[in-house]
């Protein structure tokens, strides 16, 4: 288990994914934070948990917010949802209401929905966090050349940093996998401020810490199948 300390004052802290020996390495996200989280499919489930998160009280680690959630590789499972709320005690359908799910098919349409719908989204529902899962799974398109996709992406990039400090909002975007192309993937590790890879082996998950301004950085291993509901909150 890795112990970490925090290299200054820490901010207000509002949403703590809570599992065991993660907790002391990387206490939790906190609003105006550009976030990247890759590595293995439970980037898909963390994901999931984060829109449960994010809607409780402050004193079980959420902010009662809203989630938007920005769909861009048709990974959001709404029986994944469902089962991870019943599992923590909460009603699924109203947790379900809380999340606004779009659904990006194309790296046009990811552009169009952040840099042109994100705002008037996040005003519309009194959100507080953005998640936008497999960011990437786009940027592979043969009908687009590779010079206009790191335009598209670039763009993107940099408006949601701006986003994310300017509105106070959290914005948390996901790999889900390998990185799907090494150059844009550099580029938004460049940007975020906190990059979260994880990784997982036959036996055990491991939470790597690789980029944070506050937080000395590391590597936890976590069982993330058998949390339990002390844990979660």
């Amino acid at each position: 288990m890795y112990q970490n300390t925090i290299i200054k004052s820490e901010q207000k802290q509002i949403i703590s994914l809570n599992y065991q020996n993660v907790n002391q390495l990387f206490p939790g996200f906190t609003l105006g934070d550009f976030a990247l989280l890759y590595g293995s499919q439970s980037v898909s489930s963390i994901s999931a948990l984060l829109c449960i998160k994010a809607q409780l009280p402050i004193q079980l680690g959420g902010i009662r917010s809203n989630v938007i959630f920005i769909d861009g590789g048709n990974c959001f499972k709404l029986h994944q949802i469902s089962r991870f709320a019943r599992l923590h005690y909460f009603n699924p359908k109203k947790i379900l209401k809380k999340i606004h799910i779009t659904r990006a098919f194309t790296a046009y349409q990811i552009t169009s929905l952040i840099l042109e719908q994100l705002k008037g989204m996040v005003n519309r529902y009194k959100a507080k966090v953005v998640i936008i899962s497999d960011i990437l799974s786009k940027s592979s398109n043969n009908k687009i050349d590779d010079e206009e996709i790191n335009v598209i992406y670039n763009q993107v990039i940099r408006y949601l940093k701006r986003f994310a400090k300017k509105n106070n909002i959290l914005v948390i975007i996901t790999e889900n996998g390998e990185p799907k192309n090494k150059k844009l993937h550099e580029l938004i590790c460049k940007k975020v401020d906190t990059v979260i890879r994880i990784n997982q082996s036959k036996y055990e998950k491991e939470f790597i810490l690789k980029k944070h301004p506050r937080y000395v950085l590391g590597t936890a291993n976590f069982d993330f199948k058998n949390m339990t509901l002390n844990r979660f909150m």
